[in-house]
């Protein structure tokens, strides 16, 4: 396959306003995860070129945020529009980086493009307020202004979506960025700043920084010109960044890991249940942080939801992403093999059954076999770790408090999904459930328009909605005496 716009996949960094191509034999090289195949190479930036791009992000910021808020809106939806036109080659890129299906990918640039639209919108909304005054000749009020230049380190695992999310709200707000993209997938980013130059962003206002992860973020958290930190990937480095950004007091977006729990209760539409538990499961072959990481189901229905969950995960067809046929792609790498493979052992010799695949997949490389496991217990690593694959374990649960009492017990609070047809249930323990997002008979949470976030180790802050481009500000109170 081939891309339409060949210019999309360019082998550079956006260093201030200044493309830095790669040169043969240095830098770094991208492998598809698929194949082992070369897609291309990318700069080492230095810690001296990425402190570049932040002086010349604090000058572009300043003019960029004297620019109306139409004007902002107007650039941000040619942005939109140009990523939609270039959908299939955006799409392209990201199979050949990350290893999801092209249809896949071509449905996360969809969902990706989303956010610059509504963010577009946003930026016409950021209202203020007038307080009634506490003095007679006193008039309050309060307005919102950008924090400033912001530092976004995005993850692998949707490489664009990630990027959208953190950058489309920024400039909408009137900041500047400076943008790491995870080392496996820097193509992707590259290609939306390609586009964002070609719908008018001004020069310097949007970097996109590749190299070592470690050097670029120590000199991003350092950095006293960089006023908010946005990160979206594990709680471990996040913890990491947390503490580099205390001396400089910098504001901080934290969307870490997960652990959720998919509870089917037995007064569940089993065809729905089923059928969201493989979206929650399965989406980005089990490489996503609000995937379903421990699956509940009350005893009554217990075997019957096991036996249809299984026949249907056996449909699931593993291999090449480019091939339109596939609905499950590679692992990113060796790493999460590995770690895949480590939670079926565990379970596996602590009593639990695989129902379904349960080794590598015929493929090689970095293919996985989706399985089902039965009889997994508290017990187990895999109900307390974060798997990140293809694999669900299913738990057998009593009762209604016994449910929300174990889907609790974690120290993660991002997502949660649970399916029953009783109205109050919907109520009662959506409210009960400690985390940011519920899915209630549905497996797909994710939209511009509502607050994706979570609580405890999965993180603080909230991007998309109104909140998203909120945390991009900094409220102003104004005080006007001798009115009157």
């Amino acid at each position: 396959m081939e891309l339409r716009d060949p210019s999309l996949l360019r082998e550079a960094a956006l260093v201030a306003g200044h493309w830095i191509e790669s040169r043969p034999k240095s830098g770094r090289t991208i492998f598809n995860p698929a194949t082992g195949d070369a897609v291309g190479r990318v700069p080492e930036v230095s810690d001296i070129q990425v402190n570049e791009a932040i002086d010349a992000a604090v000058v572009a910021q300043r003019a960029w945020a004297r620019v109306t808020a139409g004007r902002r809106a107007e650039i941000l939806r040619h942005w939109y529009q140009l990523i939609l036109e270039n959908k299939d080659d955006l799409a392209l890129i990201m199979t050949l980086e990350q290893g999801k299906p092209l249809a896949e990918a071509a449905g996360e640039i969809q969902y990706g493009a989303s956010y610059v639209l509504w963010f577009a919108e946003e930026a016409r909304r950021l209202y203020g307020e007038i307080i009634p005054g506490h003095q007679e000749d006193k008039r309050l009020l309060v307005i919102r202004q950008p924090v400033g230049v912001v530092a976004a380190i995005t993850p692998w695992n949707f490489p664009c979506a990630m990027i959208t999310r953190k950058v489309a709200p920024a400039l909408a707000a009137g900041c500047a960025v400076v943008l790491k993209p995870a080392e496996q997938t820097p193509f992707s980013a590259i290609a939306l700043a390609v586009l964002a130059e070609r719908a008018g962003l001004p020069t310097a206002l949007f970097s996109v920084v590749t190299g070592n992860a470690v050097e670029i973020g120590g000199v991003m958290t350092s950095s006293q010109k960089i006023r908010k930190l946005t990160f979206t990937g594990s709680t471990a480095i996040g913890a990491l960044l947390y503490g580099q950004c205390a001396p400089t007091i910098k504001k901080l977006s934290l969307e870490l890991g997960g652990n959720a729990p998919f509870i089917v209760f037995d007064d569940a539409d089993l065809n729905v249940a089923v059928e969201a538990a493989i979206l929650a499961k399965f989406r980005n072959n089990g490489q996503t942080c609000v995937c379903a990481n421990r699956i509940y189901v009350q005893k009554n229905i217990y075997d019957k939801f096991s036996e249809a969950f299984s026949e249907r995960v056996q449909e699931l067809s593993v291999g090449n992403g480019l091939d339109p046929n596939v609905l499950l792609g590679p692992l990113i790498d060796e790493r999460a093999l590995l770690k895949v493979e480590g939670h079926i052992a565990d379970a596996c010799n602590n009593g639990a059954e695989i129902l379904v695949g349960g080794k590598r997949h015929k493929q090689g490389r970095l293919f996985f076999e989706p399985t089902v496991l039965k009889g997994v217990t508290a017990q187990m690593r895999i109900t307390h770790e974060e798997t990140f694959g293809p694999v669900a374990p299913i738990i057998r649960f009593d009762t209604e408090d016994e449910a929300i009492s174990v889907a609790n017990d974690t120290e993660f609070g991002l997502a949660a999904y649970f399916c029953t047809n009783d109205a109050s249930r919907v109520f009662r323990v959506s409210e009960a459930l400690e985390c940011g997002i519920v899915g209630v008979n549905t497996g797909a949470v994710s939209t511009a328009e509502a607050p994706f976030g979570g609580r405890g180790m999965s993180g603080i802050g909230r991007e998309g909605s109104r909140h998203g481009i909120e945390d991009y500000t900094e409220l102003k109170y104004i005080c006007v005496g001798s009115v009157g």
